[in-house]
């Protein structure tokens, strides 16, 4: 005998979360399938969902692709950005291409090139 949704669903929220967490680990166990997993899949599937606005990135890594000439002004500006000690700071410099910060907002990303670029050296956002 089949089940209206309906009164399925009604059925559920009747449920404890004790009751509900053992209906899922019952439906994982008998299906062989995992809710995490499932969760993840639903959304991707959705044709609106796909068609929404992609968000607009809000972290950013700051990495130093070369030092130039000024290697002193550059190690310099790594000392300010960051909490470095010099050897550590100089150490970075020397091993560029190499992240100075990661997961800083856009102004500070853009403050950050500023700095190093008017100390000489290169500098990408991503």
């Amino acid at each position: 005998m089949a089940i209206a949704t309906e009164d399925f669903i009604k059925q559920i929220d009747e449920l404890t979360v004790l009751e509900l967490n053992s209906l899922v680990k019952a439906l994982e166990d008998h299906y062989g399938v995992s809710a995490a997993a499932a969760a993840v899949a639903a959304p991707a599937g959705g044709g609106a969902a796909a068609a929404a606005p992609v968000e607009e990135k809000t972290e950013f890594d700051v990495v130093l692709k070369a030092a130039g000439e000024k290697k002193i002004n550059v190690i310099k500006a790594v000392r300010e950005v960051t909490s470095l000690g010099l050897k550590e700071a100089k150490d970075l410099v020397e091993s560029a291409p190499a992240t100075v910060k990661e997961g800083v907002s856009k102004d500070e990303a853009e403050a950050i090139k500023k700095k190093f670029e008017e100390a000489g050296a290169t500098i990408e956002i991503k």
